[in-house]
């Protein structure tokens, strides 16, 4: 018999079978619980019980719950948010990510199999798709419907002005039926699916709801709905990107990776230069492990994968989740480092002149989208570079949740001169030295930034 401590909010029913009633008791710990009696996931009889219990229990600051179990219970990634005080922000945030995954995963297979009409361009030329539109208006919904509409502002890259062209209409209607499809599995992730389907107005109310700007105060949400549209388009690596600034800063991040394997050893590099390969299989396929979704929150000291809820499987957090960790390689020699695939907003050359000054000795692992940040924090590379072509602007969702997970994966994420990168100043990142840094420690980021200034003085950027 094994004791356990319930510390942070998850689906309790999942321990409804291993925990007899009489075995629970209250016992002074660090801190309280967690709970709320509107939370979905008291359902069972045990739960309804439980919840009794709790919400008549005059709790102190530093009280928890013990329970005493049949089976050992591997409750580590629980464990770790005994102290996080955005564990029901990350916990809707992933959940939100998860679904979005799914969706993806879906139109994904759809845009491959055949010619789609589903794919627009926006005026910088760059495309965007229906799932673009549709995990905005999915992750918009979640939010607003978990955390409270009054308490959620999110930045987000889309908008719904492409949409109200003429001839969209097709594209409208598919977005709003791919949102309710998805929006009616809410109950498999442990969160309250609408009650009647959403209208059109709805749906695109949600899409454009994500119209804060940002700033230096208060809390809002970055949300990159599809980042690596182009590495959608062609079956290989794309994020969804969530994270959580709260007064100028990073708090919380979630990259769900639906093409990015969970197992290292599933890697495998093709064209030259080294690159995942993520041709899709059927998603009935046994062997699916594909998918991950990464996650952290500030100032925890740790960061989390789970593998994609597949199937018909419901959703338990945390999921199976286990904690990842930077490598511990610093020799540049042995170390693999990242680039985006498109020249388009970075320079391969000038990343190359940066990697011999430094004894980068390994082929680039190009990857597209946030995937890169990803790579960094399981350890499956080491740096990840990236120098813009002059008259780029970074932008705050191409970053911010990338940000969190590496650091808190025990990585250190700079721009090129060592500075924080600053989330404070709007849609962009503003006062970038250069370009962006990210490395799976100190002394392999010190050795970097050295060879960015040794580089910097010969190069046409």
């Amino acid at each position: 018999m094994t004791e356990f401590s319930l510390k942070c909010p998850m689906s309790l029913s999942s321990f409804s079978a291993k925990i007899p009633l009489l075995h629970i008791q209250i016992r002074t710990r660090r801190r309280n619980i967690y709970i709320s009696p509107n939370t979905p996931s008291f359902s069972s009889l045990f739960d309804r019980k439980l919840l009794s219990i709790l919400t008549n229990y005059r709790f102190s600051k530093t009280q928890t719950i013990v329970c005493a179990t049949m089976e050992d219970h591997n409750n580590s990634a629980v464990e770790s948010f005994v102290s996080d005080k955005y564990f029901k922000e990350l916990e809707v945030a992933v959940k939100a990510v998860q679904m979005a995954c799914l969706l993806c995963q879906r139109i994904q297979q759809t845009l491959l199999s055949k010619a789609n009409d589903h794919v627009q361009s926006k005026d910088d030329n760059s495309p965007v798709t229906i799932a673009d539109w549709s995990v905005q208006g999915i992750v918009s919904w979640v939010l607003s419907e978990a955390l409270g509409r009054d308490n959620i502002s999110i930045v987000a890259e889309e908008d719904v002005q492409v949409l109200s062209k003429i001839g969209a209409f097709g594209l409208l209607e598919a977005i709003v039926k791919t949102v309710n499809d998805c929006l009616a599995e809410a109950p498999r992730f442990g969160l309250r699916a609408p009650v009647m389907a959403l209208s059109t107005s709805e749906v695109l109310e949600a899409i454009d709801r994500c119209n804060s700007m940002g700033g230096s105060s208060g809390r809002f949400w970055v949300l990159d709905p599809v980042d690596g549209t182009l590495g959608f388009l062609r079956g290989d690596q794309y994020a969804i990107a969530l994270a959580l600034i709260e007064d100028g800063e990073p708090v919380l991040g979630v990259l769900g990776c639906p093409n990015y394997p969970v197992k290292k050893e599933c890697l495998s590099y093709q064209n030259g230069y080294r690159r995942i390969l993520s041709r899709l299989t059927s998603l009935s396929s046994e062997s699916w492990d594909r998918g991950c979704v990464v996650y952290a929150s500030k100032n925890c000291g740790n960061a989390w994968m789970q593998p994609l809820l597949n199937k018909e499987k419901k959703f338990v957090w945390p999921n199976s989740a286990r904690q990842i960790k930077v490598s511990s390689v610093d020799n540049p020699a042995l170390a693999t480092f990242c680039e985006p695939v498109e020249k388009a907003n970075s320079s391969h050359s000038f990343t190359a002149g940066v990697a011999h000054s430094a004894g980068l000795r390994n082929q680039p692992l190009r990857i597209h989208s946030m995937v890169k940040y990803a790579a960094i924090a399981r350890g499956d590379a080491e740096v990840f570079m990236k120098f813009a072509r002059a008259g780029y602007k970074e932008k705050i969702w191409d970053h911010a949740a990338g940000v969190v997970i590496v650091q808190e994966a025990g990585g250190v994420v700079t721009d090129a001169g060592g500075h924080p990168l600053c989330f404070s100043k709007g849609m962009y990142l503003e006062g970038l030295d250069r370009g962006i840094i990210a490395c799976a420690g100190a002394r392999l980021h010190e050795k970097i930034v050295k060879a960015v200034d040794a580089s910097w003085n010969s190069s046409s950027l």
